[in-house]
């Protein structure tokens, strides 16, 4: 399934209509398929399982679930037509250790109302600039619920529903070959404006997300800021950002926080865009929409935030401890993107693996200068349902040429999400940077 490229393809109001009743009100498929392998939307997690309590770790709604079975090298061409090109490389590169544990399908996919009824009212207004570099005349909802190309399924990912604040304190650690680390440790708020209740796209102006990151820990990095001005049309206006370094005690802008730049303390394991399976501004690459597949990917994964695993049961060496991982079949937008010849960036090629659920991006296969797949990361999601939001827990970066692997978001040891905080713009000034740097 093919689309042909336009900058914005009219949504006729019999389209519109159709959220919320042979679609879901995000856009997604609301029908089984075929054979039933995945089950029709039902709604998703409404409420909290019974015993959550906010602020705790997220129960599993789903713990009583048996793996159907796993697909290891051995067995993997049974199922490859199922399978992305990054699973199948891992499965080859790693045949005694990489496997999928495969469980049943959970259409966990939720979100507020108000997040359903202001996709459908933008859906007929929101349309992407003239060169497909931000987007127009949208707030709140998805832009794009029924979309027609590749530019508008990357921008629903950015815009997706995640919460209108929250606060995490997460781990990251980039295991060595042998299975060495040092864990890093983060402090993350957002301010995801986008989502504001009544916000409008003339009072986002141009801005749709403030985000501060402090490092916590090892000692030698402890006490780096990062700060984060996201805007909705990065080609109008470019993301603005500043770093607080400690030592210097000095806040300065940070213009290279972008694109193929290394992310924080990654060891080179990711680039700044790669945070959050993609970020930022696309204008480096073409982006074509393949269309939708049935494939295996990390849906539901409670298990990886439990508080019963340690960080050393989840970080072995290669690759992340595979019996903890939930995959599941769903349907995904499939997105490829291509590297612009005047453009500049160390992925040549990327294909996004999209839920058509919720418009996370769920896995990407990011392929070098020489077309050869260097990279594969798997966003590992779960639905916080205390504030219906898919988002993921875990992010997990590998590079099969190094044999390493990152993994970013690791809270089992610590307090999981926050959704309940509320900050005030000024926490996102330059200025709060200094005054946090000082304490």
């Amino acid at each position: 399934m093919t689309f042909p490229l336009s900058l914005h393809a009219e949504i006729s109001a019999d389209d519109i209509a159709r959220l919320g009743n042979d679609l879901t009100p995000l856009g997604g498929e609301k029908a089984a398929n075929a054979d039933g392998t995945i089950p029709a939307w039902d709604g998703g997690i409404m409420t909290p399982p019974a015993g959550y309590k906010p602020g705790q770790h997220y129960i599993d709604p789903y713990a009583d679930d048996a793996i159907q079975f796993s697909i290891t090298k051995s067995n993997m061409s049974k199922y490859a037509d199922k399978l992305s090109e990054g699973h199948k490389a891992l499965l080859n590169t790693y045949p005694d250790t990489y496997k999928l544990n495969v469980y049943p399908t959970r259409r966990s996919a939720s979100a507020p109302e108000r997040i359903y009824a202001a996709t459908s009212r933008i859906a007929a207004t929101a349309k992407l600039t003239s060169d497909g570099n931000g987007v127009e005349n949208a707030a709140i909802g998805i832009p794009f619920p029924i979309p027609s190309q590749g530019l508008e399924v990357l921008w629903n990912h950015l815009l997706r529903w995640r919460g209108d604040y929250a606060e995490r304190n997460v781990a990251q650690a980039a295991p060595t070959r042998g299975g060495g680390y040092t864990l890093v440790q983060f402090s993350d708020q957002f301010n995801l404006l986008y989502s504001h209740s009544g916000m409008t796209a003339d009072e986002l102006n141009n801005t749709i997300l403030y985000f501060k990151q402090e490092v916590k820990a090892p000692a030698r990095l402890a006490g780096g800021i990062l700060l984060v001005h996201e805007t909705m049309n990065q080609k109008a206006e470019n993301r603005k950002a500043w770093l607080y370094n400690p030592g210097q005690r000095r806040v300065r802008r940070a213009p290279n926080v972008a694109f193929d730049n290394p992310g924080t303390a990654s060891d080179g394991m990711r680039t700044n865009d790669q945070f959050d399976m993609y970020n930022g501004s696309p204008e480096r690459y073409d982006w074509k929409l393949v269309g939708k597949k049935e494939i295996y990917v990390p849906y539901n994964n409670y298990k990886l935030q439990a508080p019963s695993l340690k960080y050393s049961d989840i970080l072995t060496p290669l690759h992340i401890n595979q019996a903890y991982p939930r995959y599941e079949l769903h349907r995904v937008w499939v997105v490829e993107a291509s590297l612009k010849s005047d453009a500049r960036h160390i992925y040549k090629r990327r294909t996004f693996y999209i839920d058509e659920d919720s418009w996370q991006i769920l896995i990407v296969d990011q392929y070098d200068n020489r077309d050869q797949l260097w990279r594969v990361s798997e966003g590992f999601a779960i639905n916080y349902y205390d504030v219906q939001s898919v988002w993921t827990t875990l992010e997990v970066h590998s590079d099969l040429q190094a044999g390493r692997y990152l993994a970013i978001g690791l809270c089992n040891e610590t307090t999981p999400y926050n959704f309940k905080v509320k900050f005030d713009d000024s926490d996102f000034l330059p200025s709060a940077l200094r005054r946090e740097g000082h304490r």
